[in-house]
């Protein structure tokens, strides 16, 4: 039987603080109905203290997709009791709940920002997991800047917070200070010396580009939860994405052996492309899994191979995450091979001297073109074969109409 690591969505909260996205009731809710159709096991719906607009729509989404057989709600939380009261008072009607507490532990966020003590720290820990833990059994706590923050501090944060109660013991990789096999060393390390009965998290950021690197390294090393963002949203160059992690984990199944999630990768693409349009925040062409490019051949000898068998540069069914595999795209760097196959799919029959005359034209046109169109080939191959080819639509008719405003 296999082992579920659990997907944890901050899309709706991490990835909101994304600079420029604003999402209203409606569009969050559109979004967490989707994230619920994909299969992911906790949505972090919001940030209730921060605004009345956050807090009605994480209790919106409590109410509407944490109904039943849905994914757990959970909202973040500060330590501070009143924080905690309003977290629960947001989430408390979905049929599962989580609270998730957080507390700064680094030097340079207890100097700067929280001005407080390692004693302090650790006391409001204690206060506010203890606090989460009246209102619900599953209350997941967060050192913030896990990654710069003192071990042995950490680890007395640890201790109170799993004594406290908390559930879920996540590591913040916060400003994306971390390295793979560090961080799976301090996942391991936190595992073996932390007693009791809890769940190891990671939540990584990608500021060095190894978000997914990270979250992965710490899967490795014993983490049964991951916090991820769809498209890899979230504060300055984002967190790790959903998308990169569910993949390399099924893709990469001899890597982590036994181990499964329950996300439907066939909604994968739709939840991009919801996420994008909804935030305004477009996919980068060459994005793995759902990125434009993720499946398209430009390249004559990958072209080549993936036209003979999709699996010699194709690693990826893309059918299972909701794309189109094998997508040829005619550019200068193409052969002869797709460009014969593209004709034949064409309905354009060509061949001997008159195929290599096409495309040598080809070739000419895509050195000076960017983009080869279906009118572009059409014409290339009716000069060749001396034709015309049959126009697709006729005009009969125009009329224009003039005048002006008052």
């Amino acid at each position: 039987m296999s082992e579920r690591v659990i997907i944890f969505d901050t899309t709706l909260r991490d990835g909101e603080q994304s600079p420029g996205i604003a999402l209203d009731a409606a569009e969050k809710l559109e979004i967490a109905e989707q994230l619920a159709r994909l299969g992911v096991d906790y949505i972090e719906a919001g940030f209730p203290v921060s605004s009345q607009g956050d807090f009605e729509a994480v209790q919106g989404i409590a109410r509407v997709v944490g109904r039943d057989g849905g994914p757990v709600i959970a909202g973040l939380s500060r330590t501070h009791r009143a924080d905690v009261d309003r977290c629960w008072e947001a989430v408390r009607d979905a049929a599962r709940s989580r609270i998730h507490v957080f507390i700064s532990t680094s030097p340079q966020h207890m100097e700067h920002m929280l001005k407080m003590t390692e004693a302090q720290v650790i006391a409001e820990t204690r206060s506010g997991v203890g606090r989460a833990r009246e209102h619900t059994a599953d209350v997941e706590f967060s050192p913030q800047d896990a990654t710069r923050t003192p071990l042995d501090f950490m680890m007395q944060v640890l201790e109170a917070a799993v004594e406290a109660g908390a559930t879920t013991l996540n590591i913040p990789d916060t400003v994306g200070y971390g390295i793979p096999w560090d961080f799976g060393a301090l996942i391991q390390y936190i595992g073996r010396e932390i007693k009791g009965d809890y769940v190891l998290s990671t939540h990584c950021h990608n500021d060095l580009g190894l978000a997914t690197a990270n979250s992965l390294a710490g899967v490795a090393a014993g983490a049964r939860q991951v916090e991820v963002c769809v498209n890899g949203l979230g504060e300055r160059a984002g967190n790790a994405a959903l998308e990169e992690v569910v993949m390399a984990l099924q893709i990469r199944a001899d890597q982590f052996p036994g181990l499964s999630t329950g996300v439907r990768t066939e909604e994968l693409a739709r939840t991009s492309r919801l996420v994008s349009r909804l935030t305004g925040y477009p996919v980068q062409f060459n994005k793995a899994v759902v990125g434009r490019n993720a499946f398209r051949h430009e390249s004559g000898i990958h072209q080549h191979g993936v036209l003979a068998e999709r699996t010699t540069y194709e690693i990826i069914d893309a059918g299972t995450v909701g794309q189109t595999g094998s997508q040829i795209v005619l550019g200068k760097h193409s052969g002869r091979h797709a460009f014969s196959d593209t004709l034949a799919k064409m309905g354009l029959t060509i061949s001997g001297d008159a195929l290599n005359a096409a495309f040598a034209r080809f070739k000419e046109l895509a050195d000076r073109k960017v983009e080869i169109t279906d009118a572009d080939l059409e014409a290339i191959v009716a000069e060749e074969l001396g034709s015309s080819v049959e126009p697709t639509f006729t005009l009969d008719a125009l009329e224009v109409v003039g005048g002006t405003v008052g």
